[in-house]
């Protein structure tokens, strides 16, 4: 059988953990300024620390004002799915993306800190206590870290803990959205968490994690098909065989033997547990439970080819039955790693290319009115 092209490596590595063991640090050991030229007025340091989550610990950056000032708001922002750094960026690319790193740039030239962390499998914090033992991770760890950082956040001299804000990018809106439900996991902290003001849903997982996948899964084989890479038989039965081990996965945690190779690195035991975990939660159901007023920043693209913004609006709708306060933008060219690419081809990510202004402007006019 010819190999199915998975072009939307962002999204087919949401099983990405079984990858985790390939990544490498990307992020600087000392505190960087954070010069004129990037944010104009008053300096920002990029300022390495860390915390506990679970037992593992997790490396971050705070970024915040060089000199004391007046408390102020700050932004939890949590990456997508895979080996994605405290920065954007992949260990599975062959170069730097930079997405979350552009997000606290923008954020810190308006006047607001962030922590961005590597999550687990990523960066610095590397796959920690689970390095022997990959298969055994769940959705608890990651929910964990979340909320412990939100908790670090908190804490910070200079930060007014009543405007603490979340963004998640893509996965890491699901995690977001658990936070602004007031998710707490054992094993994240202690005290009370932190109450989040605002919350942003970058490009968001919209949809149950493993209907995601499918959905990937059946239009990159029907592109295939229509390629003259696979036949219609062909096609069939692969997409046939995933819709098979999704609902065994999903019925009993475990992924069937005997899957077709090219999709045994989207279902397989390392991943299984994970995967059959995330998938329990509807990103609609969540976001259905949100305080009333809550304001939400929520985006689409017509050129991001992972999330749809068929598949944000049934997020949207969810947001609906809570009455949220709901901003949601669409945007035009770009990209699903946020630049400005009306391609929207995976193959740019790594690109030099400008992240979008008009998500800038909107994030700008967001944490102004909200935080």
């Amino acid at each position: 059988m010819t190999t199915l092209p998975l072009r939307l490596a962002a999204v087919l590595a949401l099983a990405g953990l079984g990858l985790m063991s390939a990544c490498t640090t990307t992020t600087a050991r000392s505190m960087r300024a954070i010069s004129a030229s990037d944010t104009p007025g008053t300096p920002w340091v990029d300022q390495p620390v860390s915390f506990q989550a679970g037992g593992l610990t997790v490396y971050a950056t705070y970024r915040h004002p060089a000199a004391a000032t007046s408390p102020m708001p700050a932004v939890l922002l949590i990456a997508g799915s895979g080996p994605t750094d405290r920065n954007g960026n992949s260990a599975l690319l062959p170069g730097p993306v930079g997405t979350l790193q552009a997000v606290a740039d923008w954020l810190s030239a308006d006047g607001v800190a962030s922590l961005r962390y590597d999550k687990l499998g990523s960066g610095q914090t590397g796959l920690g206590p689970y390095a022997d033992h990959p298969a055994t991770i769940g959705i608890a760890p990651f929910e964990q870290e979340a909320a412990a950082a939100l908790r670090f956040l908190a804490r910070q001299p200079g930060v007014d803990r009543a405007r603490l804000g979340v963004i998640g990018h893509s996965e890491g809106a699901l995690f977001a959205l658990l936070l602004a439900d007031g998710a707490d996991p054992r094993g994240s902290g202690s005290g009370p968490l932190p109450s989040v003001r605002a919350l942003g849903l970058l490009e968001p997982l919209s949809e149950r994690y493993l209907d995601v996948i499918a959905a990937q899964v059946d239009a990159q084989a029907a592109a295939a098909q229509h390629a003259g890479q696979l036949t219609p038989r062909q096609a069939s039965s692969l997409t046939g065989a995933f819709a098979a081990g999704v609902g065994q996965l999903r019925a009993t945690g475990a992924v069937p033997p005997g899957l077709p190779a090219e999709l045994t690195s989207i279902l397989n035991p390392a991943d299984a547990l994970f995967l059959s975990q995330a998938d329990r939660y509807d990103p609609a159901q969540l976001a259905g439970r949100l305080t009333p007023g809550l304001p939400v920043l929520v985006t689409c693209s017509n050129a991001d080819q992972n999330v749809t913004c068929g598949e944000v609006r049934h997020l949207v709708a969810g947001l609906a039955r809570a009455r949220a306060g709901t901003d949601f933008v669409m945007l035009t060219g770009v990209d699903h790693v946020l630049k400005q690419d009306p391609t929207g081809s995976a193959a740019n990510d790594t690109e030099p290319l400008p992240f979008s202004p008009q998500l800038q402007q909107a994030l700008r006019t967001f944490t102004v009115q909200h935080l």
